[in-house]
């Protein structure tokens, strides 16, 4: 690994050392190692497709443990990637308040924690929902760790493209739980959040260049201008807006999904478009706007993934 020599801010800058904090603070900083705001995302894109796949209403039952097993899986895998980034978090301003930097959360405690989610999320997704789901969660949790955080993010500008196979998962997973098996359905909307990742992330990346590029991380907008990744942009959005309707021609979805297909998509064209065209432009700062499509990208996934799931209640 290619990893700089800067140590994460020691236990001491808060005047104690880990296990010596207020209980109430150590278990959040252990909730915050999960990143849980991530990981609502995840569970966005999770359950409808168990509503797609059940064609109606999934087991309740099957739903909340198939939640409980992804959070406790993605959770490991955000703590584990949280101990091996803990040098570069020391370096950003947006990752600065981390467990491990501020010292509330030590290394050892954090990588043990991240493991023991992992074996226990795979047990628990085995033994309760089925071993295909356990075997695609674990794989989901070692391509994060091993293939995007230990290989991919410090060495090449394509690193949140295949790294955000890890991403897509949920998906699989999520209707795996239901058929214990994975269809065409299931791998058209992995590729849907396969191709919304980059456009999703690139965004916040031009926002917060000067940081990664503080911390030596490669990513798109750190190697190229603003031109070039909002052009990136543009084409990851075609594709992905084109894929997000085959749904409909190979029969699992009806009218509603594609109408919201239609006219989601078509919103996120404009926004990547005009973003291109101010950066294009040689607009820079507040007003190149880049964040306004990293905010309707959170939307449009959330409005996609709802149509997925009322959509067979109207056919």
């Amino acid at each position: 690994m290619c990893v700089t020599a800067v140590e994460s801010r020691p236990a001491g800058v808060l005047g104690t050392s880990p296990v010596h904090r207020p209980l109430g603070t150590r278990v959040m900083a252990f909730v915050a190692l999960t990143k849980p705001r991530i990981i609502e995302l995840l569970l966005i894109t999770t359950v409808p497709v168990m509503f797609l796949a059940e064609q109606g209403v999934p087991s309740l039952r099957l739903v909340l443990l198939t939640c409980l097993g992804g959070y406790l899986s993605a959770g490991g895998a955000n703590a584990l990637n949280m101990y091996i980034d803990r040098d570069i978090d020391a370096l950003m301003d947006r990752t600065s308040q981390r467990p491990l930097v501020t010292g509330m959360v030590s290394p050892r405690e954090c990588l043990a924690f991240g493991l023991s989610l992992a074996v226990l999320s795979t047990l628990f997704f085995g033994l309760l929902v089925n071993w295909l789901s356990a075997a695609l969660s674990l794989g989901a949790l070692l391509f994060y760790v091993v293939v995007y955080t230990m290989l991919l993010k410090r060495r090449t500008a394509q690193n949140i493209v295949w790294g955000g196979i890890a991403g897509c998962m949920p998906v699989l997973i999520g209707w795996s739980a239901v058929k214990n098996e994975v269809s065409w359905a299931a791998v058209i909307l992995f590729l849907v959040i396969f191709f919304w990742t980059p456009p999703h992330y690139w965004p916040l990346s031009m926002k917060v260049k000067d940081d990664y590029a503080r911390a030596g991380v490669p990513m798109l907008p750190v190697v190229a201008g603003n031109r070039a990744v909002a052009r990136q942009i543009v084409l990851y959005s075609w594709v992905m807006v084109a894929v997000s309707l085959l749904l409909t021609p190979l029969g699992y979805t009806g009218w509603f999904y594609t109408a919201v297909a239609l006219v989601a998509g078509g919103w996120w064209l404009w926004e990547a478009h005009t973003l291109h065209a101010r950066a294009k432009a040689g607009i820079t700062g507040v007003k190149l706007k880049e964040m306004r499509l990293f905010h309707w990208s959170i939307t449009y996934v959330s409005l996609l993934f709802v149509a997925v799931a009322v959509d067979p209640f109207l056919r």
